[in-house]
């Protein structure tokens, strides 16, 4: 079974980068906040760059322990909170479960983050 979360409302197609672009809904800044704290940990950060490096950004938790020096129980903790954040999915096959990365979310962080420049309105000194 995959968990994900509903995506972003943020438009992609805007000009600029939406925490650039104006006031920001409620509901968006409280979905990246959540996706920006989950990578806040170093932990989290190495487990999504390990399942990212694997064939399909697809890893099992069992491959994912000793990289990162932690139990299982441990690294588990940690992947609910990126799957909570919807930057992974899980999957369960058997006993194991497979996390994927989602590029989407990916995406998304990085065209939040993109620092284009708001355009001078009438009236502007810059």
């Amino acid at each position: 079974m995959t968990t994900s979360l509903p995506p972003l409302t943020l438009e992609a197609s805007g000009c600029c980068a939406p925490v650039t672009a104006g006031v920001m809904e409620v509901a968006d800044a409280q979905r990246l906040a959540q996706m920006f704290k989950a990578l806040g940990d170093p932990t989290r950060v190495r487990l999504l760059s390990l399942i990212a490096a694997q064939t399909g950004a697809e890893a099992c938790v069992c491959d994912l322990t000793e990289p990162v020096g932690l139990s299982q129980p441990t690294v588990s903790h940690h992947m609910r909170q990126l799957v909570g954040a919807g930057l992974v999915t899980r999957e369960q096959r058997g006993k194991w479960a497979y996390y994927a990365i989602v590029p989407e979310m990916l995406a998304t962080l990085s065209r939040v983050l993109d620092p284009q420049p708001l355009q001078a309105g009438p009236g502007s000194s810059c």
